[in-house]
C-alpha cells in the first residue's frame, strides 16, 4: 500500500456530508457505505456544484483537490474519491487519468471506448503480455477550514476480454479480483460493495473517523 502523508484525525459528526463527485455510481457506493453512521449525504451534483479540473498527478492530489473544492463551496465536510485502473503491464496506465481514456469528442464518457483501449495496448505487447491489474482508491475527507485526511484501499485482478457482466460501471465488466471467476460487474451490487478498493479504503476512513 502506498505510504500516505502524516495526518492529524479528526472525528466526523453526524450530519451533511457533501460527496464530491458527479459519477452516480460513485455516489451510490459511497451513500451506501455511509448510511449506517447517521450522515445525511448529498451529492456534488445536487448542489450543481461545478467539476473541478483533475490537474493532481497521483491519487492523493487529485482527491484533496476535489474535497478541498467542494469544502470551500458548500461550507460543508466533504468527501471526495479519486480512484483508478493500474495495469501493471501498461506501467500503471491508465492510473490517474483513468476516466480520461473514457472521454469522448463530445465531452462525454464512454467506458467501452476506456476498456477498448486498454485491451487494445495488452494486444500490441503480444499474447503472453501479463494482465495483472490493481483498483485503487484514494479517498479524501475535507473541511470548510481547510483540515483533510486521506485513505486508500487497493484489490487485485486480472482483465479479461471481451467484457462481461451489466452490472457496476466503469472498468468493472473486464476486471475480475484475485480469487474469483466473476468481474465486478457480474456480482450483486451488494457482494462487490462488501469487498472492492473503494470498500477498503472506506473501513480505514471508518476505523479514524467515526
Amino acid at each position: 500500500m502506498t505510504e500516505l502523508p502524516p495526518q492529524a484525525i479528526r472525528k466526523l459528526t453526524p450530519g451533511k456530508l457533501v460527496i464530491a463527485t458527479h459519477n452516480a455510481g460513485k455516489v451510490r457506493e459511497i451513500t451506501a457505505l455511509l448510511s449506517t453512521y447517521g450522515m445525511q449525504t448529498i451529492s456534488a451534483a445536487e448542489l450543481d456544484l461545478p467539476e473541478p479540473e483533475e490537474t493532481g498527478t497521483t491519487f492523493v492530489a487529485n482527491a484533496e483537490l476535489k474535497a478541498r473544492y467542494a469544502a470551500d463551496l458548500s461550507g460543508l465536510p466533504a468527501l471526495a474519491d479519486d480512484s483508478g485502473l493500474c495495469v501493471e503491464a501498461l506501467g500503471g496506465d491508465p492510473g490517474v487519468y483513468t476516466a480520461n481514456w473514457a472521454e469522448t469528442a463530445d465531452g462525454t464518457r464512454d467506458w467501452t471506448l476506456a476498456m477498448t483501449k486498454v485491451q487494445t495496448k495488452l494486444e500490441a505487447l503480444g499474447p503472453d503480455v501479463s494482465r495483472a491489474a490493481t483498483f485503487v482508491s484514494t479517498l479524501a475527507l475535507g473541511w470548510p477550514d481547510g483540515h483533510l485526511e486521506w485513505f486508500e484501499g487497493r484489490i487485485d485482478g486480472t482483465l479479461i476480454w471481451p467484457p462481461r457482466g451489466a452490472a457496476g460501471f466503469g472498468y468493472d465488466p473486464m476486471f475480475v479480483p484475485l480469487g474469483e471467476t466473476r468481474t465486478f460487474a457480474e456480482m450483486p451490487f451488494e457482494e462487490k460493495q462488501a469487498n472492492n478498493h473503494r470498500a477498503r479504503a472506506f473501513a480505514a476512513l471508518v476505523k479514524a473517523a467515526f
